[in-house]
């Protein structure tokens, strides 16, 4: 495994992000992994984000994360939502466009508002083949265009969740069209300690399936 960290532009900021890519020439699928909320800590650093990443590298997908505008070395200021879902598609250009990447096969995973900002800036673009949620918080924002996405959909939440209760998240994934997995798992919170390898495990399954 080798890991880089480089720039990319998102309109006229520079931001911050770490490519992890699989020993061997390529090209491989690579997932683009989005951080949590900013205002609360969130950044690519994030213990959840961590073994996201290093799991799928493991699987032979590269995976990168990057810091939203604002966070660490990221130029610019927090959005509240725009601009974040523009440094999501910023993100994707720029991976789609490494030697190493095959970009027929593209997914984005996100983590609570990354998640929110991820699956929203991409749910209708064509470049995007799966998408992968870890505790949406479905109570503070708006999930709504993954009712019409036919796109293979991965939702996991803790079913001690408390921005996400079990009953409101299975209705929701319910809701959704196929193809769609929902995994409540028992005893996880929102921030997943002691249960992020049960998280890792099944994101990487689900894009060694689908890309």
């Amino acid at each position: 495994m080798n890991t880089t960290q480089t720039v990319f532009q998102s309109s006229s900021l520079d931001l911050v992000g770490m490519i992890h890519l699989p020993d061997g020439d390529g090209p491989f699928p690579a997932v683009v992994v989005c951080h949590p909320h900013p205002l609360y800590g969130g950044s690519m650093d994030n213990n959840v984000i961590n073994i996201i990443c290093n799991d799928l590298v493991r699987a032979s997908c590269i995976s990168f994360k990057f810091n939203f505008r604002g966070v660490g070395a990221s130029q610019g200021s927090f959005s509240n939502g725009p601009g974040e879902m523009d440094d999501v598609r910023a993100a994707i250009t720029f991976i789609s466009k490494l030697k190493q990447v095959d970009p027929a096969r593209l997914g984005l995973a996100g983590y609570s508002a990354g998640a929110a900002w991820g699956l929203t800036a991409v749910c209708r673009d064509d470049r995007i083949k799966a998408l992968a949620a870890v505790s949406p918080p479905l109570s503070m924002f708006d999930f709504n265009c993954l009712y019409d996405c036919a796109k293979p959909k991965l939702m996991i939440s803790g079913r001690l969740d408390n921005l996400i209760p079990e009953i409101p998240f299975l209705k929701f994934c319910q809701s959704l069209p196929e193809p769609i997995e929902c995994y409540s798992v028992d005893g996880a919170d929102h921030f997943w300690e002691g249960y992020t390898e049960a998280i890792s495990h099944k994101i990487t399954r689900f894009f060694n399936k689908h890309l």
